[in-house]
């Protein structure tokens, strides 16, 4: 507590809003640590070992579904990465997320903040730290930085308990509930937004 009192002091206030720009010239290990929300830098929950796997897990799901799409169709070119920079709006100020997994439009690496517009998918795994965030904020978020399907992961037992599937719905400007996904004894089968199939037994055993 101390601590935290010698550190409340006026001149230790972030002293002016946060741009595109500025998050640009900012030291790596400090963006990691945080998001811009409105301008302002929000510290970012350290992810526990099952939240990081169950990421990595899902993201090597969608990359297989991805080379899987690349070798069926010619149209556009598709990638996915875990835990980056997404600017979803700079006016009035900017907000800047890390989702734990996204598929996006390929874009050059240098790229950086990537524009939610480029955005198909945005995933979050859901931790008790996060879990108001996660289902509440960035899913209003990511609903008015237009990303059209947002998926919330959940995780119990050491394994992915459920995926919540959203799209986005434009006439409302928010998202809805597409399904519900959960452990089956078969692979699961989506077309959200692309084919993906679901083997269960891959996102168990979390951690060891």
């Amino acid at each position: 507590m101390s601590a935290l009192l010698d550190w409340a002091r006026e001149e230790n206030l972030q002293p002016e809003p946060i741009t595109v720009d500025i998050w640009k010239t900012m030291p790596e290990d400090f963006c990691r640590l945080v998001e811009v929300v409105n301008g302002e830098a929000v510290r970012a929950e350290a992810p526990t070992r099952a939240h990081q796997t169950a990421a990595r897990k899902i993201a090597v799901l969608i990359d297989s579904a991805v080379a899987s799409y690349l070798e069926r169709s010619a149209d556009g070119c598709l990638d996915v990465s875990t835990d980056f920079d997404v600017v979803l709006w700079e006016t009035p100020r900017t907000t800047i997320r890390r989702p734990d997994v996204a598929l996006f439009d390929c874009a050059p690496e240098e790229l950086r903040p990537l524009p939610a517009y480029l955005v198909k998918l945005a995933v979050e795994v859901v931790s008790p730290a996060t879990e108001r965030v996660d289902i509440a904020e960035k899913k209003a978020e990511y609903a008015l930085a237009g990303i059209p399907w947002y998926w919330i992961v959940w995780i119990a037992d050491n394994r992915v308990a459920s995926i919540e599937v959203n799209v986005l719905d434009h006439a409302v400007g928010h998202y809805r509930v597409h399904a519900v996904l959960e452990p089956a004894a078969t692979e699961t089968v989506v077309d959200m937004p692309i084919r993906l199939k679901i083997d269960w037994n891959q996102l168990s055993g979390l951690t060891r």
